[in-house]
């Protein structure tokens, strides 16, 4: 890769997976752009700014179990698009669900994101 590692934009796509895992809000926060929009795939505006996202957030890092491990992640231009399965605590109980992540990167931040959930399955659930 020619450009420093650090300005790519799967790298800060990568250090606020990793702040997520921690649980840490000011971490995660670094990443995300002031004006940054938050959707539901295609186009259900869940946050708008900032403030709205680490809003959003701290109700989610209350989950002791929370996690998201990547699958598989591919880089197009500004574009960083991320598989994972994301472990929670649902109303039901802990589970796990799919999640499809697009990640639209400006200047090193965040501005744009588009979450795809699949279908919650309950950890202790018989199949």
């Amino acid at each position: 890769m020619e450009d420093d590692e650090s300005s790519h934009p799967a790298h800060c796509v990568q250090q606020q997976l990793e702040a997520y895992n921690a649980r840490d809000i000011d971490a995660f926060m670094q990443w995300w752009a002031e004006d940054c929009c938050y959707y539901g795939f295609p186009d259900q505006l869940l946050a708008k700014g900032a403030a709205e996202i680490r809003e959003r957030h701290l109700v989610r890092f209350r989950e002791a179990n929370l996690h998201g491990r990547l699958i598989t992640r591919l880089c197009v231009g500004n574009l960083v698009i991320d598989q994972e399965v994301v472990t929670r605590t649902f109303p039901e109980g802990p589970g796990e669900v799919d999640v499809i992540a697009l990640y639209e990167v400006e200047g090193g931040k965040i501005s744009k994101a588009w979450f795809k959930m699949g279908e919650p399955r309950l950890l202790n659930a018989s199949p």
